[in-house]
């Protein structure tokens, strides 16, 4: 059984506390073409860091290479609110989790923290829906999926 990644409180009140624990991390790179004019990680490079989040959890949770051009699933909403800026030196990693999964679609939570001092940089909401990639049609969410991501969440979604 994986332990949940256990984040210090934020000192930030605007910052809401996670929807659920954490089971995924991935540490993320910054390079210098990610900073924008004002020496700050640019809002467009979060989305990119979330998309590799996103990528690397659902192909652990399913524990092999998920095959992208067949995938079931398709974003419908993503809702991002930024707290802290990140800069070319911070050390920052992707916190990724699925909150509850509904007969169409899924719900997942991504933070990008500080690893040294926990602080939450930004926080992104993600609403996926089940997508049929030949027909442009709603599916309901794959079984499989459902009970590999309950397993990996430690909760029946």
């Amino acid at each position: 059984m994986k332990s949940p990644i256990l984040l210090p409180p934020s000192d930030n009140p605007r910052v809401p506390e996670p929807v659920a624990p954490f089971y995924h991390s991935l540490p993320l790179q910054i390079r210098f073409s990610d900073i924008d004019m004002l020496g700050h990680l640019n809002n467009g490079v979060y989305l990119t860091f979330m998309d590799l989040g996103k990528a690397r959890y659902f192909n652990d949770v399913m524990g092999e290479k998920v095959d992208w051009h067949n995938i079931k699933v398709a974003v419908v909403n993503l809702n991002v609110n930024f707290y802290a800026p990140a800069y070319l030196d911070s050390n920052i990693s992707v916190l990724t989790a699925v909150t509850s999964i509904s007969k169409h679609s899924m719900t997942m939570e991504q933070r990008i923290v500080d690893t040294d001092s926990g602080e939450v940089k930004c926080l992104a909401t993600t609403i996926m829906a089940g997508y049929d990639i030949q027909t442009a049609s709603s599916l309901p969410i794959d079984p499989e999926w459902r009970t590999a991501i309950s397993a990996w969440e430690q909760r029946e979604m």
